[in-house]
């Protein structure tokens, strides 16, 4: 099924105009799309249920929001970490990569809209709030008109629409698209709420609405919009990671989708396939985490008098697992000295670790058991150097 077609501009290239959204022919999923979609929507089911049991879910859902703005802004080549995030809200002095304010902005974006969409319906008035929020005063955002549809033709890849790999639509056809889009996020219909997200997705993709920030607002909107939906009961899936560990693929649907052959079932497994791995780790996550926190919390047990001061530490971990003395002060209220102690002894339990044993004054320490759920092997390598 076509969702759309290319046609010839005056300006000698041809754009992609999407059709009339969604297609009045109800969009059939084949055998395979209903197989994925049952196991994808069985597995959010169950995540849904065992993060409810997580004693820190909010912290959790911190640490997700953390993770999926760094993958999901290194698929646009950002170079900073989520390790960087981290230590930059730490307060712990650093040289920090210059685009790591494109990841804090990706946070605010994120916190902004899943506080925003319990007053104001999925809209696009809400989708420019959220893309002002992504990319104002930010090292993207002159030229770029945050907040605000473009004016002018953009294009992904190539020096020019004549030899780009995708030219969206015109803005006079782009406000039409756009417009369609909006009614599709809240009018009901017989699509399923997973099918709905993978859609709305791809179709925001292929309009391309602003100027930048198109992949990073689209990602966003998926999880606002099943969180809208009530498919989660709190945001705790976040699809960026696989994403970026499938960019080709990832790629590849999407141009799929919007080619004239228009493979929008192939859209749709990619998509389905995706929720379901990523929602199958996210529950190992879960259990691995409240089994770290249970053995931990025994731990600080032994502390004798200073258990309880150990326990604010370890409960402010879950939230901030790289820390300084400094910050284990500001928790606890103890003085420098005490402080030093109880850090110590958190390392000799195992808790915390020193990130670079050879320093004396400006030291930094990790809980890492606890990080190593949400970075890859690569990050946790070189945090010890």
């Amino acid at each position: 099924m076509t969702i759309g077609k290319y046609i010839y501009q005056p300006a000698g290239y041809r754009a992609f105009v999407p059709d009339k959204f969604p297609p009045e022919e109800l969009i059939s999923l084949s055998p395979k799309t209903q197989q994925l979609h049952a196991k994808a929507v069985l597995n959010l089911g169950k995540l849904d249920g065992i993060t409810q049991l997580l004693p820190d879910l909010d912290f959790f859902i911190l640490m997700y929001i953390r993770k999926e703005a760094s993958k999901s802004s290194e698929i646009e080549g950002t170079k900073a970490t989520m390790v960087d995030v981290i230590k930059s809200e730490a307060n712990i002095q650093s040289k920090f990569p210059e685009d790591v304010d494109r990841i804090l902005h990706y946070i605010d974006a994120m916190e902004y809209g899943l506080k925003r969409i319990e007053s104001l319906p999925l809209s696009l008035r809400f989708i420019r709030e959220i893309h002002k929020v992504l990319l104002e005063d930010t090292m993207d955002a002159p030229g770029k008109t945050p907040g605000e549809f473009r004016k002018s033709q953009n294009w992904i890849g190539g020096g020019s629409p004549s030899t780009a790999k995708f030219v969206p639509p015109p803005p006079h056809e782009m406000n039409g698209s756009l417009s369609d889009l909006e009614k599709f996020l809240y009018e009901k219909d017989e699509y399923p709420p997973l099918i709905k997200a993978a859609l709305t997705h791809a179709q925001f993709e292929t309009i391309h609405p602003f100027l930048d920030g198109n992949g990073r607002s689209g990602r966003l909107l998926t999880t606002f919009y099943l969180c809208k939906l009530g498919v989660l009961e709190r945001p705790v899936l976040y699809l960026s990671e696989y994403f970026l560990n499938n960019r080709k693929a990832y790629y590849e649907a999407l141009n799929s989708y919007h080619s004239e052959d228009g493979d929008v079932s192939g859209w749709l497994d990619f998509f389905l396939d995706g929720v379901a791995i990523i929602a199958t780790e996210a529950i190992e996550t879960s259990k691995k985490i409240n089994v770290l926190r249970q053995s931990d919390m025994l731990k600080i047990q032994s502390l004798g008098r200073r258990t309880e001061k150990g326990i604010i530490v370890l409960e402010n971990l879950f939230k901030l697992p790289i820390v300084n003395v400094k910050k284990v002060e500001e928790w606890t209220k103890l003085s420098r000295p005490q402080a030093n102690k109880l850090v110590k002894s958190l390392v000799d339990l195992g808790i915390l670790e020193q990130r670079n044993k050879k320093i004396e004054y400006g030291r930094e320490f990790w809980y890492k058991n606890y990080l190593d759920q949400f970075i890859s092997k690569e990050e946790a390598a070189s945090l010890g150097k």
